[in-house]
């Protein structure tokens, strides 16, 4: 059995990545990934059972990433509107420095191979929902389901930033998202979000 390269294991990582961002999941072959990683198709299974063992472990390995980035500094107990502008400000990092890793979660987040059911809360969720509990206890926060939060909350902050990745708006004008509109826009959320 041969051993394993971690540089070879990372080329076969990033162009998966790549090939399903731009292609789709059907467009993801073993034999396609190891053409454009100039590798063997057996070097993949060196590394992988199988394409969904792939498919699994990369969503793994960007939400891990993703969860982490998004939790540095970042304290349940925060007032809530320094807690939730650095969601805002780690999560755009994470996007900007990823962007295809971005596009991959939300294609594979959206896609019939994952069940959200099957899906079991994770620690960075968990830390979530305390940060969400403690400001609606302080009256920092309006107290609606937590399903509405998370809409106000994050689906403006994921409309700029799928903009900013595409470098286009809804018209189809170029956009690219400064800290000004982010904020801007972070400021009207909380105008809804306080009690």
């Amino acid at each position: 059995m041969r051993s394993k390269d971690e540089n070879k294991e990372l080329v076969i990582r990033e162009k998966a990545i790549e090939m399903i961002v731009n292609e789709g999941f059907d467009g993801l072959s073993m034999q396609k990934l190891a053409k454009e990683a100039n590798i063997s198709a057996s070097t993949i299974y060196i590394y992988f059972q199988s394409r969904e063992d792939l498919l699994n472990k990369l969503f793994i390995e960007v939400q891990e990433k993703f969860e982490k980035d998004a939790l540095k500094n970042f304290d349940p107990k925060m007032d809530f509107e320094s807690g939730l502008w650095l969601q805002w400000k780690n999560r755009y990092n994470n996007i900007s420095k990823n962007p295809l890793e971005f596009q991959f979660h939300e294609q594979f987040r959206n896609s019939p191979l994952i069940r959200h059911k099957d899906i079991k809360p994770t620690a960075f969720k968990e830390l979530m929902n305390e940060f969400v509990r403690n400001a609606v206890k302080k009256g920092e926060l309006v107290n609606i389901p937590i399903v509405h939060y998370w809409a106000i909350a994050f689906g403006p902050f994921y409309t700029l930033v799928k903009f900013h990745v595409e470098q286009a708006s809804m018209a189809g004008t170029p956009f690219t998202l400064k800290e000004q509109s982010l904020k801007q826009t972070f400021n009207l959320v909380m105008k809804a979000l306080r009690p």
